[in-house]
């Protein structure tokens, strides 16, 4: 009877044993899961779609338009170093009226674009730039989505022809102000 109650111990402390492995593997299981989850879905969040900034090289070029009264003229230089960035000018009745610079960097596999606007004599119209992150790329055509305050709450760009280069400006009402722009040559 000893023996019998010696054996009934030991398979007790053999199942205890077993028991405590198998909630030690279940909360490490569970843990490493939640661990995951976390880590994946913050990666998702913090990043746009996939792209490279050669998926840009359309936007290379000088485009001119009207705006009102005013003339705007975009420069974007070609895409290297993981960039491309543009300076902007409005000008009309002999005067300067405004300067913005764009920059778009690739960043964790997708892209994030920058944006910040001068009065004449560089005086800043915000106190910093505006950041931008990709909502959507084609083949010509690129959306971003403000992730900061500013005056935009999208900026997109599109080149239906090799003549023509139409930039949509997304306003925090929901409207979009389509401003089209046509090649010229600089040189």
């Amino acid at each position: 009877s000893g023996a019998c109650a010696l054996q009934v111990t030991t398979h007790n402390n053999k199942l205890e044993s077993h028991r405590e492995q198998q909630m030690s593997m279940k909360l490490v299981s569970t843990f490493t899961g939640l661990v995951v989850s976390v880590l994946m879905s913050t990666t998702l969040l913090a990043a746009g779609p996939a792209a490279t900034i050669e998926q840009l090289d359309w936007m290379t070029g000088n485009w001119a338009g009207q705006l009102g009264p005013n003339q705007l003229e975009e420069n974007w230089i070609a895409t290297e170093g993981s960039s491309i960035a543009a300076m902007v000018r409005m000008t009309g009745g002999d005067a300067t009226s405004m300067f913005e610079m764009i920059t778009i960097e690739e960043v964790d596999g997708s892209l994030v674009l920058h944006i910040q606007q001068w009065d004449p004599g560089f005086s800043p119209r915000t106190e910093g730039p505006q950041k931008m992150e990709l909502e959507e790329i084609s083949d010509n055509s690129v959306k971003f989505r403000a992730v900061s305050p500013g005056g935009m709450a999208t900026l997109g760009y599109s080149h239906p022809d090799a003549e023509t280069f139409i930039i949509h400006v997304g306003r925090p009402d929901g409207n979009v102000l389509d401003i089209p722009l046509k090649k010229r040559s600089i040189w």
